[in-house]
């Protein structure tokens, strides 16, 4: 029934027009559907959403929840969750249909091809919430050295990553790259939010991932940085 529910979903969102993939990785390629390719480098805001407004990136956006609370909260910006899982993905397409959400959006892909769809200093903040933190595999943590290189070559000067997670290894591990990597510059950085009043007003957004994590007693951290 699981297999036969992702199916359904991949099928449907091939109609979604909130939605691009990268269906095959080992090309360069986005479609708009399985026979539709569409070159979107340096044209996200016009082509895309059709709005000339800066664009945040939320990677790793899973069902898309902090992208989706980002746009509902903010209509100066244009927001485009990432993830290579479909059937999350679906989920959160499906939503900004219904609500008409027309400032957010989501690109289907792998995060170490992202440079192969962006423009140099076509992104203006980006948001990793929750990820993966890949305890036996660093390289893999989306604040390693070598996502930071891609993140610096799509990133306007001056252009803020957020990092939210509940994960105590990420969170050190990410201090310890951003205190020797080049051009780092670490903002703001609390290992529990909410212990104080939030610093930010954009951190109350919850998703499905944090309220489990918070109930199960863990504390939220967060560090704003940029990389020049």
């Amino acid at each position: 029934m699981a297999r036969r529910n992702k199916l359904t979903k991949f099928s449907e969102i091939l109609s979604f027009r909130n939605v691009v993939e990268n269906f095959d990785p080992a090309n360069d390629v986005l479609e708009i559907d399985a026979d539709t390719p569409v070159n979107l480098v340096g044209k996200w805001r016009e082509s895309f959403f059709e709005r000339p407004l800066p664009l945040v990136l939320e990677l790793a956006c899973g069902r898309g929840e902090y992208a989706l609370a980002l746009a509902r909260n903010d209509k100066s910006n244009n927001f485009l969750g990432v993830d290579i899982k479909g059937a999350r993905i679906w989920k959160g397409a499906k939503i900004a249909l219904t609500e008409n959400l027309t400032n957010v959006g989501f690109l289907r892909c792998k995060i170490e091809k992202i440079n192969s769809f962006f423009a140099e200093d076509e992104v203006s903040e980006i948001w990793i919430t929750f990820p993966d933190p890949f305890l036996a595999k660093e390289n893999r943590r989306l604040t390693a050295p070598s996502f930071l290189d891609r993140y610096k070559k799509l990133l306007k000067k001056g252009g803020i990553i957020h990092l939210k997670t509940d994960d105590e290894t990420l969170y050190n591990f990410t201090l310890e790259v951003l205190d020797t990597y080049p051009g780092a510059k670490i903002l703001y950085h609390n290992h529990d939010i909410y212990a104080v009043k939030l610093a930010f007003d954009v951190l109350e957004h919850k998703t499905y991932y944090e309220m489990m994590h918070l109930g199960r007693g863990k504390t939220i951290k967060y560090i704003r940085f940029t990389i020049q």
